[in-house]
């Protein structure tokens, strides 16, 4: 977990990570390797950052999976499998529900089930929980902390909310705000 108040750069920080945007000095390291050197979109498919604003298209869920499976050349995994994916998300909706008609708690569930379904090597959600209750951020960040770990699938979650980082964390790094 990166924790933090907001503007001390946790998601400035992710976005180093994955190479969206390049440092001014040093050098960021992935297995070894300078990121700077590695292909952009092998990077991006093996370090996948899903920011604070939820992209969905309108439709259906099952559509938007297919759509962003299309956007990536893979074929789009079995109902099943996208089922399995968000009821990990806390988000048990039917396939066929209309994403436009979903609240923003709802979209954002969603939005983090179809990209935990590519099954990136590091996952990197910024502020996930931001738009759910204590409840659903509890019950979606335990499911997928276990997913992670039983895949081996490195998480990286910032969040301002220090109770859930302490539970969920197995280490957490606390950004604060640099003083001019």
């Amino acid at each position: 977990f990166i924790h933090g108040p907001s503007g001390c750069g946790k998601s400035t920080l992710l976005k180093l990570m994955n190479g969206t945007i390049s440092p001014d000095s040093g050098e960021i390291l992935y297995n070894d390797n300078n990121i700077e050197n590695i292909d952009t979109i092998k990077l991006r498919r093996e370090i996948l950052l899903v920011g604070q604003s939820v992209f969905l298209f309108t439709g259906t869920i099952e559509e938007n999976f297919k759509k962003y499976y299309e956007y990536r050349d893979h074929d789009a995994p079995a109902k099943d499998e996208m089922k399995k994916f968000l009821k990990i998300c806390c988000a048990d909706f039917p396939l066929e529900t209309r994403c436009e008609t979903m609240s923003g708690g709802e979209r954002q569930r969603v939005y983090i089930a179809i990209f935990l379904s590519f099954m990136p090597e590091v996952l990197m959600l910024d502020e996930p929980t931001s738009a759910l209750d204590n409840i659903s951020s509890d019950a979606m960040m335990k499911n997928i902390k276990d997913f992670s770990t039983d895949n081996e699938m490195t998480t990286i979650v910032v969040s301002h909310y220090l109770p859930l980082a302490e539970k969920y964390g197995d280490n957490i790094i606390a950004l604060e705000r640099s003083r001019p």
